[in-house]
């Protein structure tokens, strides 16, 4: 099957076709991940520019690792050595880089839009690593990758997740991908950390309970609270949240058996999970998480960008 998608950008606009075939790419790199040499030269002579104009670690550092490992050249792009901090525009400061020939741009940017700004602006391809409270379509898919890897399976597949809905762009693209591959979606969040309207998101259902919900679930997404981002108090302390969001300890009896806990990271220790819960080897998936992040980067860069079938396993 042919995989024609130019960008990655909304994940609305892939089928579940779609996203099975770059989870089954990425379940390919495994193999290139864990030998000794880590390297294949499946896009050499692609340029690769990572403009990060918002503080990034992970996400930065796993495009950057898949980028090397796929051979491609690389342009590290933003921050306080942006031309846009000296006035220059996006689209001036984007018209520029495709001057130099470029292939492709992963774009991570405070504002929501940016990726499709850029995506009309050059005729180039675009991956959108973070943008605003709006999309993060990579972390979804690495959020997929790990649960198909432990689950086996999407169809019917309980998944709650909780915390700041309303300030998540992880959620912008989670709740959507899970729905395409056939999940049912339960947000979990206080009045004040809802979005208006989660209907929209076509989520199976909404509650402020979670002791309610959680022997429900196979899976258990923690979202982290996102100071940075709040516009005001959504609740009188981080205490009273982690008595009542929190996943401890002492709420690890009315979980299934086999559910699993999944965090995009970074994790407030001691808020949305203790250390038991973020360190116990039989529920929590989130180092599997990042190691996802490499090789589900890796299968969107080659398959946007065309790489050749024998070069996976070179």
């Amino acid at each position: 099957m042919a995989f024609n998608h130019k960008n990655l950008i909304d994940i609305t606009e892939y089928s579940s076709d779609d996203i099975m075939m770059i989870l089954k790419t990425a379940s390919r790199f495994k193999s290139v991940n864990e030998r000794r040499i880590k390297k294949v030269p499946t896009l050499r002579g692609y340029t690769i520019v990572n403009m990060f104009n918002e503080p990034s670690t992970r996400t930065r550092s796993s495009f950057e690792i898949a980028e090397k490992r796929l051979s491609c050249d690389t342009l590290n792009f933003g921050g306080s050595s942006s031309s846009t901090v000296k006035g220059e525009s996006l689209v001036d400061t984007i018209q520029t880089l495709c001057s130099y020939k470029i292939d492709m741009i992963i774009v991570r940017d405070k504002h929501a839009g940016v990726p499709r700004q850029i995506a009309d602006t050059c005729d180039i391809k675009v991956i959108d690593a973070g943008d605003g409270k709006h999309q993060h379509p990579t972390q979804a898919l690495l959020d997929l990758y790990t649960i198909w890897e432990h689950k086996g399976s999407f169809e019917n597949l309980n998944v709650g997740i909780v915390g700041d809905i309303r300030h998540s762009r992880v959620c912008g693209s989670l709740v959507p991908a899970l729905k395409i591959m056939g999940c049912n979606v339960t947000l979990i969040a206080p009045a004040t950390l809802m979005p208006a309207r989660p209907d929209i998101m076509g989520v199976d259902r909404t509650t402020a309970k979670l002791d309610e919900v959680l022997p429900d679930l196979d899976v258990v997404y923690m979202l982290r609270i996102q100071r940075e981002r709040l516009e005001d108090a959504p609740f009188p302390s981080l205490r009273e949240y982690s008595m009542l969001y929190g996943l401890n300890k002492e709420r690890e009896h009315l979980m299934k058996p086999d559910a699993i806990i999944c965090h995009p990271g970074p994790i407030n220790r001691g808020v949305e999970l203790d250390s038991y819960m973020a360190d116990n080897p039989q529920r929590s998936v989130i180092l599997d998480q990042v190691y996802s992040g490499i090789l589900v980067r890796m299968a969107a860069m080659y398959l946007l960008l065309g790489g050749v079938d024998d070069g996976i396993s070179a």
